[in-house]
């Protein structure tokens, strides 16, 4: 029996199931074991470039789906349906084989965020920001990180005493890979230069690192992220939170509120008032930029805009008496 250590992302699967090819091992000769990102052992080197793995399409994108699942058993059956796949033809994937469906089904709960694995796999533990970002850019622990660009991590200063804290990344956001760049970004810069917040020495991010968005012909509209999204993301905000230990953390908006406050936080009866959280001594809440933008006619704009200003003024006015920033231990 091969005990074959991997990652739970495709490419590790992918590149020891080339080297379990190469060595004709079995399928019933092969253990699975996953471990974190960071912990499987060096891969070896595939030595035969003659030797081409050509499987249909249906199967790869199947497979990207099926590693995202936390079935511990996703592993063994997709090397067994490559393993029958490269011996009984193209036909196998066509459906009415057990195997086969059962991939199909564990590729059906990803789609609907029923049992992904979530990002924790993919932090970690103890990094810093720069390798946090680093190690980011690789998370697949959501049915998200399917469709986005890429991730979008936090930005600012490690030593930034004030934390804000949005939705999820948006279109504008997702391509360049940076947050709050789009037209809510310059909302909220307009609003923290009016209230005298410098955003360079700010540290600002979003609950959900990946953009949600459904097709509307060449345009991508956005979606609001689930329970499960946050869910499946919460890992990183808190792997962020952890390392900044920030005075005072803004969350902007509903979701970001329900995230890091509490599930049943009310936004427009709570917002601007400071709570104590696990996260931050001095926790506020107030309307996202983009609530702004959608705001019906000039008159709804401004007093969306006057809220979101108002708030971010009384974070700004207790600026000059945040703490010192704590050691990390």
């Amino acid at each position: 029996m091969r005990e074959i250590r991997i990652e739970p992302t495709f490419e590790s699967w992918q590149h020891a199931a080339r080297l379990l090819l190469r060595d004709d091992v079995s399928p019933g000769d092969v253990a699975w074991r996953e471990v974190p990102v960071g912990d499987a052992p060096p891969a070896g080197e595939v030595t035969d470039p003659n030797r081409a793995i050509r499987v249909p399409r249906a199967f790869v994108d199947l497979a990207r789906g099926v590693v995202i699942h936390r079935d511990p058993t996703r592993w063994s059956l997709l090397y067994e349906v490559l393993w029958r796949l490269l011996r009984e033809g193209r036909a196998l994937i066509q459906g009415g084989d057990p195997s086969v469906d059962k991939l199909v089904q564990l590729e059906r709960d990803v789609r609907e965020n029923r049992a992904v694995i979530t990002a924790a796999p993919f932090v970690p533990a103890g990094a810093g920001l720069d390798a946090l970002a680093a190690a980011a850019s690789r998370c697949a622990g959501c049915e998200l990180s399917r469709h986005a660009s890429q991730t979008v991590f936090g930005r600012g200063p490690a030593d930034a005493r004030i934390v804000l804290v949005g939705e999820q990344p948006g279109d504008q956001e997702d391509r360049p890979g940076a947050p709050f760049v789009g037209p809510a970004g310059e909302v909220l810069d307009r609003a923290l230069g009016e209230v005298g917040l410098d955003r360079a020495t700010l540290y600002v991010t979003n609950a959900v690192k990946h953009f949600k968005y459904t097709r509307k012909g060449p345009r991508r509209i956005h979606q609001t992220p689930g329970p499960s999204d946050i869910a499946a993301c919460r890992p990183w905000i808190e792997a962020e939170l952890e390392q900044l230990r920030p005075a005072m953390l803004v969350c902007l908006g509903a979701t970001a509120s329900r995230a890091l406050i509490s599930p049943g936080f009310r936004l427009l009866q709570q917002h601007g008032t400071f709570l104590e959280t696990r996260w931050a001594a001095r926790t506020l809440a107030t309307i996202h930029p983009s609530a702004v933008l959608r705001g019906e006619g000039d008159a709804e704009q401004a007093r969306l805009y006057a809220m979101l200003r108002d708030d971010l003024r009384v974070v700004a006015q207790s600026s000059n008496t945040v703490d010192p920033p704590k050691e990390k231990t």
